[in-house]
């Protein structure tokens, strides 16, 4: 069997020789996969995107570098391969960059858990491309054209890597607006599909993901660990999810043995996938939801006297932008606020944040302030980020921290 793949035209990338500024140069040798437009001083004629660009240091000449051209980004190269050692960029550099990754992963795929991420991003030397696994279903998601010359040699190595029967081609907004290929948004490229609704499972517990509608490529996999962690904390407890979208941690602390568990999210649709996902768990516990505004759903809370064991706050990012990071922070420390006041004595504080431009010190910075502020004693039990198959190579690849506060009173 083999993927089904056409594009519009025969891609044929060029080698590109590139000469950086000062600045730009010491990031790349410090490892940063990143090269803005501002940072090249010299480049071939005509470059397109998905050309590879090989980059000399401005004095020795020597080849410091190679990454892929993005003619439609202020990221204008994207870096597969620093030079400490030579490369020479082919199907079989590609193939070896998968199997690296796909060893990473190993100790997590010795766990009761079917799901993860295979390859995340730039952390794994794939700028602008995510590859997730739902059970035997891969989901691979597209961000930026430059891989376009080269995908069916990685779509190739994805399956033959992970085992899985099919694959699912998912696409960003610009990729699904671009007319330089024939890719579609949710299209089976490899195998056949049955259902669009895939069932895994993450540590013994079962969950579904919509390959083809459902959010990125379905499903969150980055707290796979701090869900484990909080489901094991549940049991017999009472326990609040806000923010649940399918109820990851919801469904957990069921599982485990919750004798109460609440979630709360906006989204009518993502709770009734909270509830469909608890199902496929045996449990006795009771599932309650709450479909509203998080901050107006917390506020009549606290007025009715409820206090939970364990309260979960994980909202979605309030910082997309560098203009956002202030009133993001204002939001993180009303929630933190709410969720003092709702957890009971002796209770669990779950707070995080996925909001990449909140960098992980000020978060838990800004935690420590509105818990210091408050008349009940606590303690900080945990600090964590992602899990093992979101690995971090650079500092702006670290969007997730999370932290866990007991109080005492």
């Amino acid at each position: 069997m083999s993927f089904h793949i056409e594009f519009n035209s025969s891609p044929n990338p060029k080698n590109l020789a590139v000469k950086l500024n000062a600045k730009g140069e010491q990031f790349v040798v410090k490892g940063h996969p990143w090269v803005f437009s501002n940072s090249i001083e010299k480049i071939n004629d005509n470059p397109s995107t998905g050309d590879l660009a090989i980059i000399f240091s401005k004095n020795k000449n020597r080849v410091i570098g190679i990454g892929l051209y993005d003619a439609n980004s202020p990221i204008r190269i994207k870096i597969i391969h620093n030079a400490e050692t030579k490369a020479k960029i082919n199907s079989e550099f590609f193939h070896y960059k998968i199997e690296l990754a796909f060893e990473k992963r190993s100790e997590l795929l010795d766990t009761n858990t079917n799901s993860y991420r295979l390859i995340f991003g730039e952390n794994d030397g794939f700028p602008g491309l995510i590859a997730d696994v739902y059970n035997s279903v891969l989901v691979v998601k597209l961000y930026s054209e430059i891989w376009l010359p080269y995908l069916e040699s990685i779509l190739l190595s994805l399956q033959q890597i992970s085992k899985v029967d099919t694959a699912i081609m998912r696409l960003s907004r610009n990729l699904q607006n671009s007319k330089n290929h024939t890719l579609k948004d949710g299209e089976v490229i490899y195998g056949t599909l049955n259902n669009e609704v895939v069932e895994f499972i993450e540590h013994g517990v079962r969950f579904t993901a919509n390959v083809i509608k459902g959010h990125k490529t379905g499903y969150f996999l980055d707290h796979r660990d701090n869900r484990r962690r909080v489901g094991e904390l549940s049991k017999g407890k009472s326990v609040l999810d806000v923010f649940s979208y399918a109820g990851g941690f919801s469904v957990h602390a069921l599982a485990n043995g919750a004798k109460e568990v609440t979630s709360l999210d906006i989204s009518k649709q993502a709770l009734d996938l909270a509830r469909e996902n608890g199902k496929l768990n045996s449990y006795s516990g009771i599932h309650k939801t709450i479909s509203g505004d998080a901050f107006v759903e917390l506020k009549n809370l606290i007025k009715k006297g409820k206090r939970f064991d364990v309260v979960v706050i994980d909202p979605p990012s309030f910082a997309k932008q560098q203009a956002d990071i202030e009133l993001a922070k204002k939001k993180y420390a009303q929630l933190a606020d709410l969720g003092v006041q709702l957890t009971a004595k002796n209770g669990l504080l779950v707070l995080a944040s996925c909001s990449s431009r909140v960098m992980s010190q000020s978060f838990f910075d800004l935690n420590t302030r509105v818990l210091n502020s408050q008349p009940k004693l606590y303690e900080t039990l945990l600090k964590t980020n992602h899990d093992s198959d979101h690995p971090i190579s650079f500092p702006e690849g670290a969007y997730l921290k999370c932290g866990y506060y007991r109080l005492l009173e």
